[in-house]
């Protein structure tokens, strides 16, 4: 795996696991622990009340400490996936990511644990006497065949779910995709023959899955690094793999593949040739899951066989056999029962609630992600998307209610609809509200412009930019000092090759550009000497010359130096947008608590009514742009009159006027902080108001109160901040804070590649 990613890559994963701390993980405490009462119920001498009610009611664990919310990820990292055999040590950095996935997809806690040990007998004493710190344990990274051995044994002796990952999680995806796709072809599990490239874990609990569904054992042929599994083989055999040996004289993939309806790869780059595939049967199923090659490309796959359906383990082909579509909603249906153990009940639930979605309508969330593009149910679409926020609504409660029918919930629900109700607080609180922007930029990159294009921060997110594919950048800078850099940091991009490098000492488009700016900003105090010396000296003025040009579809500025002298240039070159009347700046804040838009934070110190109507419904198109939907709060020190101050009334006029201009728009206001946030307190304040549930849109009513609220929440709620985001350019321009990393370059680049696709080509 290392050798399939760039050196560039290489050199910035590690970055991001050194800076700005060590690793990805850090435990906080939930309770407050402000004062000397809170020490004393937290440690002695309270906490010797929840430990003795505990001793004499085991299940009051579940109600008294994070045990039913916590899972331990457990390797000894001997099969890491795509690194091998890499012992425990070092495969820390994988347990971490995936106990990220827990907490980010599912608000599930993890310890992730290491055990530098290999036998069998030793692992289960270990993992066993685990049992009373975690509501399930997820075994990950562990070779075949000891992995069968120890999850049984394990299951055997625990009393909370034991799931290998590795195993289980692929399955249920390719359960849920073979299911379609047998749907589309017209055929019955029970009647096709199934061939495989592979005979791991994953394959084997692939087959086990599959039969549990109803495919027969008889027509299940598996092939593995030695050929066919046949009776009496002698090598690389094992009871695990020995379950699927047949009668047979084939002794190749070749001698197998005639007639196959699925091919299921989970092995190696180009093992299944196009002429194999030619000889399968009509309308087969091709999983070709070997990562980062598949046992065939998907092109070839096309070219050879039209009528295949095929699913690959890569993000950048339709059909991603991907892990994370279900395991941490498994888990999550599974703890809230505190269910004993994840059955063959609660898998097979779990997939047919992922074939059931991707047969849904799609989603608006989805489609907006997409760009207004997600594909309904068919060839392309076995599986759902992976931000279909509909996941974890559809999969933990299938899963919680097969727990129930099987036997095996300790506390079952007394109202599963209530409970699938309560999963909404999940839905974008993952932090991956950046990945449908991502997707889209992918799709169609453009040109985006760097005005500090020598800056150290600009050049790492240019590597990052290049690696992702979701722009093409331009940067602004003196060849040799950016030659130098690029070497200095480890970088091995190159101007021309990589990247777009504009000299602002000698730039053959000088003259033009200066002819430009005096166009554009003659009346507005340049005079044409000014001009010279500005389109030599400032890359700001560079940058949004190129944009207004057509030499670039977007700017990005304001590493260094005032947000107000930029905002200038872009007023006076790019200009504002047909539909704006005045400029403004919406942050995002990404918290644990939820996603969070202010506005106006940069731009107009003490906005009009008319002006806050406008910038809320510009905020609103750009919300729709991540795949969500805004619901707007008009904030005041004010709760819906009980003030009648000039800030109050001035949110309460451009209520109205929202009203009349977005009649369809959910917003209310002018309404205090903690109101916009709680539907409680809402209903207590003012029952009945337009706006559901929290708000995800903070319309301030001054710079002030926007700008504030926007620092405080980056420094004190852990946020990832966004932005600022420019609104009402006629061209998108966006202008960071000098505070700004690398990370947030990378992202404003993907908001502004995204709104760049939005223009018409004319304001392009």
């Amino acid at each position: 795996m290392v050798d399939n990613i760039s050196q560039d890559l290489k050199s910035g994963a590690l970055f991001y696991h050194r800076h700005p701390r060590p690793g990805k993980l850090e435990i906080q405490p939930t309770k407050p622990l402000g004062n000397q009462r809170d020490l004393a119920l937290a440690y002695s001498p309270g906490v010797a009340a929840p430990c003795q009610a505990i001793l004499e009611d085991p299940e009051e664990a579940a109600l008294l400490t994070s045990r039913q919310n916590l899972v331990g990820v457990i390797s000894n990292g001997t099969a890491v996936l795509g690194l091998g055999d890499i012992g425990a040590l070092a495969s820390k950095p994988v347990m971490e990511g995936k106990a990220v996935l827990f907490k980010k997809f599912a608000g599930i806690d993890v310890f992730d644990i290491e055990l530098a040990e290999r036998n069998v007998d030793r692992l289960v004493d270990i993992i066993a006497a685990l049992e009373p710190t975690f509501g399930g344990i997820n075994l990950e990274d562990i070779k075949s065949p000891e992995c069968f051995e120890l999850e049984e044994r394990l299951q055997a002796r625990m009393g909370i779910p034991v799931f290998h990952d590795d195993q289980h999680g692929t399955a249920i995806i390719v359960g849920a995709a073979v299911t379609n796709a047998l749907e589309l072809a017209g055929k019955r599990i029970e009647d096709v023959k199934i061939v495989t490239s592979g005979a791991g874990a994953a394959a084997l609990a692939c087959l086990n899955l599959l039969v549990s569904l109803g495919a027969k054992r008889e027509n299940i042929w598996v092939t593995d690094i030695e050929g066919v599994v046949y009776e009496g083989r002698p090598v690389l055999m094992d009871r695990w793999k020995g379950v699927y040996a047949q009668n047979t004289d084939a002794r190749t993939l070749a001698d197998v593949i005639g007639d196959a309806d699925v091919f299921l790869g989970l092995s190696a780059g180009g093992v299944l040739k196009p002429e194999y595939l030619a000889r399968m049967a009509p309308n087969p199923l091709v999983l070709a899951l070997a990562n980062p090659h598949p046992e065939i490309m998907p092109e070839l796959a096309e070219a050879t066989r039209p009528d295949a359906m095929i699913c690959t383990g890569r993000s950048d082909y339709p059909n991603q056999v991907n892990n994370v579509l279900c395991f941490p909603y498994i888990f999550r249906g599974a703890l809230d029962v505190a269910a004993t153990t994840i059955n063959e009940a609660m898998k097979t639930a779990a997939v047919k609630a992922i074939a059931a979605l991707a047969r849904e309508s799609p989603s608006d969330v989805v489609a907006r992600a997409y760009g207004g593009e997600a594909h309904p149910f068919g060839r392309n679409s076995l599986i759902p998307s992976p931000f279909d926020p509909r996941l974890i609504l559809r999969i933990a409660p299938a899963v919680a209610q097969a727990a129930m029918e099987s036997g095996v919930a300790r506390r079952p629900l007394e109202d599963l609809a209530a409970y699938a109700d309560s999963l909404i607080r999940f839905v974008f609180r993952s932090g991956f509200i950046m990945k449908p922007l991502f997707a889209r930029a992918k799709a169609d990159p453009r040109r985006v412009i760097y005005a500090e294009g020598e800056d150290e921060r600009v050049l790492r997110a240019t590597q990052a930019i290049i690696e992702e594919g979701i722009a093409r950048p331009i940067l602004i800078g003196r060849p040799a000092v950016v030659e130098a850099r690029l070497k200095r940091f480890g970088l091995s991009m190159e101007p021309g090759r990589d990247f777009e490098l504009v000299n602002p000492e000698d730039d053959p488009r000088y003259r033009d550009y200066v002819a430009t700016y005096i166009e554009a900003a003659g009346r507005k105090g340049i005079t044409p000497d000014a001009a010279k010396t500005l389109v030599r000296t400032n890359t700001t003025v560079i940058g949004a010359l190129a944009v207004q040009r057509g030499d670039a579809d977007a700017l990005i500025c304001g590493l260094e130096g005032r947000f107000d002298s930029r905002l200038k240039h872009i007023k006076d070159i790019i200009g504002l947008a047909p539909a704006a009347r005045a400029l403004a700046a919406m942050s995002l804040v990404i918290t644990p608590k939820g996603v969070y838009f202010l506005a106006d934070t940069h731009v107009q110190p003490d906005p009009s009514a008319e002006q806050i109507a406008d910038m809320t419904i510009a905020c609103a198109s750009h919300v729709r742009r991540f795949g969500l939907s805004p619901s707007i709060a008009l904030l005041s020190h004010s709760d819906f009159g009980s003030a009648d101050t000039p800030s109050a009334c001035k949110m309460r006029d451009a209520l109205a006027l929202l009203r009349e201009r977005a009649p369809d728009l959910e917003v209310d206001g002018e309404m205090q902080a903690d109101t916009a946030l709680s539907e409680i307190t809402r209903e207590r304040v003012f029952p009945g108001s337009r706006l559901q549930g929290a708000a995800n849109v903070l319309i301030m009513p001054n710079l002030d109160a926007a700008n504030i609220a926007f620092q405080f929440t980056k420094a004190l709620a852990d946020a990832l901040p966004v932005g600022p985001i420019l609104i009402g350019p006629a061209k998108p321009a966006h202008i960071l804070s000098p505070s700004v990393t690398a990370r947030g370059i990378v992202n404003i680049t993907a908001v502004a590649v995204v709104e760049a696709q939005s223009r018409p080509a004319a304001q392009i």
